[in-house]
């Protein structure tokens, strides 16, 4: 097999991987993303463990163990291009020996657990809801740079959203993937669909401040979207890229997101502490089972 530039795969001085600052050996076969790096403790206290925290840049990790089973908590930032970053390097810390800079021979399979805010499109999609996202609708671009995208899409879907949206061509290609399977299981109990990844908060969600938006009935037009049952009921920013990446590179990926707006009926919940530490629980419930 042949070796990884140096150029294409940064390894720092102490043998961790670039951005993210840790070590192989730091990483667990279970690994927890959150947005917000004030969410990695709120995850971690709940752990009757800690082996290590690192801290870099917006990437912030917490090793332990739950339930006997060791896990990896990571911040991720906010959007798809920092998804880019984590994905590739944790895939990197499981499968490529830094030593020889070549792929290991045998591949590990990373379960990836999103654990994210959203807001909701359903009038059935109520604050304070769990939804785990079945299918992922990538508006963001990111995977369009990789190959084998088509082999993980589902392209029917794709051609039947970009005809009922009456999709722009200044924008770019939709990309659908579904969820993990043993994800899927494990949260088939939750409310459930078509989650959106948008490239942006405000205009890629149909928000519009002082910029004017160019699509003004876009979110109208998710709403009413509904393919063999399924409807798209939440936006955020993230799991595109994490469900894409992790089919590509061969692991176990989902999103569960706590539901903290709906769009539909243009109400919120800021102060949602308390709900998003009930959902953690039950994640780290499910995962350890």
């Amino acid at each position: 097999m042949a070796k990884i530039p140096e150029s294409e795969l940064i390894i720092n001085s102490d043998g961790s991987v670039f951005h993210l600052h840790i070590l192989p050996e730091d990483l667990a076969d279970i690994v927890i993303l959150v947005g917000d790096q004030g969410r990695v403790p709120m995850v971690a206290s709940y752990f009757e463990e800690i082996e290590f925290t690192k801290q870099s840049r917006e990437f912030m990790t917490i090793t332990g163990s739950y339930h006997g089973k060791r896990i990896t908590v990571l911040s991720t930032g906010i959007g798809t291009d920092n998804i880019d970053i984590v994905m590739t390097e944790l895939d990197a810390l499981a499968n490529i020996d830094f030593a020889t800079r070549e792929p290991k021979k045998e591949h590990k399979t990373l379960t990836i657990l999103r654990i994210g805010t959203s807001g909701g499109l359903q009038p059935d999609i109520n604050i304070g809801d769990y939804v785990f996202s079945k299918m992922t609708a990538g508006t963001d671009g990111l995977l369009n740079w990789y190959k084998g995208i088509e082999k993980i899409s589902d392209k029917e879907i794709e051609e039947a959203f970009m005809e009922h949206i009456g999709w722009n061509d200044r924008l770019t290609t939709p990309y659908f993937v579904p969820a993990g399977k043993k994800l899927a299981q494990i949260f088939s109990d939750f409310k459930g669909g078509i989650t959106m990844s948008a490239p942006g908060f405000y205009g890629p969600q149909g928000r519009s401040v002082r910029a004017k938006i160019a699509f003004p009935d876009f979110t109208q037009k998710l709403e009413s979207f509904n393919f063999k049952g399924l409807k798209v009921t939440n936006i955020e920013m993230e799991n595109s890229a994490i469900v894409g990446l992790s089919s590509l590179l061969g692991h176990n990926a989902g999103t569960i997101c706590l539901i903290i707006a709906n769009r539909y009926a243009k109400e919120s919940c800021p102060d949602y502490k308390p709900l998003m530490e009930g959902l953690i629980k039950t994640a780290l419930d499910r995962l350890t089972e």
